[in-house]
């Protein structure tokens, strides 16, 4: 049986763009929206064209003073020296025309995820456009000008009142959306990813619990580079559904980078698009059992657009969708069509060949202390409940 699911888009979501080489590339959105159409896996119907997020509505998470730097730099008139304080113009985050309207278009985009889910008009909904995690009250950072999860969490609690579980699976810790929530027993943000210990932002221990009334609402399941499929989904099928019965959430929220694969450019981290199948199946569950079907789906990191994103975001709309996983050759009209554009030769079938990777030689040891680490996060939810 199909579930009701919308897709969110317009052409306006690739405005965000800070130039031709940067690793950000929203043309994978695309990519990925042009993939479920040649698969014949979504309809007009389905897709849904973002907002505009308001001033006020950035508010919920933004210092007036960063949204006014953030219109400045769009418009050319915020120095470098101006724009460091606030994490504009750096290598990670560069100043670009108009940045603030496509930043809120970015945000828009999620809030009308949202307000699908919330208000009935879709149980899931999915804007690939969204999950930039990584940006704070007053500051860019890695990629990330406005925090469009943090947002949509705020509206949601506000709006609806809604316990919020936020589940983020991209190889980079989602420190933004894990600050603002800090002290807030009302929203419970996981992150899986890839140990700071070489990887930006640095964050996102065990450790990193919470504070005041949100002390055990934080979890952080750091996972050791070069963690291979079945260690990252040993985690996260141990670890997922114990915080969901512990939490009991009203809505999920899922980050949904693409960015754990081999072929990243940017990570450490060793899987294939096998995780891609699992970690959609294990979210619906979530959203059926514990959330009356509300799941608000966002993208997140990815920078191998090409070879990576289209296919692993084709597997999450594809499960909220409640249509049959595919497998063996990608349709070959998409293939042709973007194989002249693509700077790498595209791939032929829906799953990776696994023997085509490299052999790790630490494979036992990065899965025991993946062990490990579940372990010590399993203990945790115990001593909560």
């Amino acid at each position: 049986m199909k579930d009701r699911a919308v897709f969110v888009y317009s052409d306006r979501l690739l405005a965000y763009k800070f130039h031709d080489h940067h690793p950000f590339n929203q043309k994978r959105v695309f990519l990925t929206l042009d993939l479920l159409k040649h698969c014949g896996a979504i309809g007009e119907e389905q897709i849904v064209p973002p907002r505009m997020a308001t001033e006020e509505e950035l508010r919920l998470v933004h210092d007036q003073t960063y949204i006014e730097a953030v219109r400045k730099a769009g418009e050319g008139r915020l120095s470098e020296e101006e724009g460091e304080s606030f994490g504009l113009g750096t290598e990670d985050t560069p100043m670009f025309p108009n940045m603030h309207e496509a930043a809120s278009w970015i945000v828009g985009g999620t809030l009308t995820a949202a307000d699908a889910v919330m208000g009935g008009a879709g149980i899931h909904a999915f804007h690939p456009g969204g999950g930039l995690h990584h940006g704070f009250p007053g500051k860019a950072s890695g990629f990330c000008i406005y925090n469009d999860c943090a947002i949509a969490i705020k509206y949601v609690r506000e709006k609806y009142g809604a316990k919020v579980l936020y589940v983020d699976t991209d190889a980079h810790h989602g420190d933004g959306v894990q600050w603002t929530f800090y002290d807030d027993p009302n929203v419970c943000t996981v992150s899986f990813h890839e140990t700071g210990r070489y990887l930006f932002p640095g964050t996102g221990s065990v450790y990193e619990r919470g504070v005041g009334k949100g002390y055990g609402y934080s979890f952080n399941i750091p996972l050791d580079a070069f963690t291979e499929d079945e260690s990252w989904l040993y985690a996260y099928r141990k670890v997922i559904m114990e915080i969901a019965d512990f939490f009991r959430p009203d809505v999920l929220i899922t980050q949904n980078g693409a960015d754990a694969h081999y072929f990243d450019p940017l990570t450490h981290l060793h899987a294939s698009t096998a995780i891609y199948r699992e970690i959609p199946k294990l979210a619906h569950e979530i959203a059926h059992r514990y959330c009356g079907g509300r799941w608000i789906a966002l993208g997140g990191g990815g920078y191998d657009i090409w070879r990576v994103v289209p296919r692993a975001w084709s597997f999450l709309w594809l499960e909220m969708a409640g249509l049959p996983s595919p497998a063996g050759p990608l349709p070959k009209g998409w293939v042709e069509k973007w194989q002249k554009h693509a700077p790498v030769p595209l791939p032929a079938q829906w799953d990776d060949d696994r023997s085509a990777f490299p052999v790790i030689p630490r494979k036992k040891e990065i899965e025991e202390k993946n062990r490990q680490t579940v372990e010590r996060i399993l203990s945790m939810i115990g001593r909560q409940k």
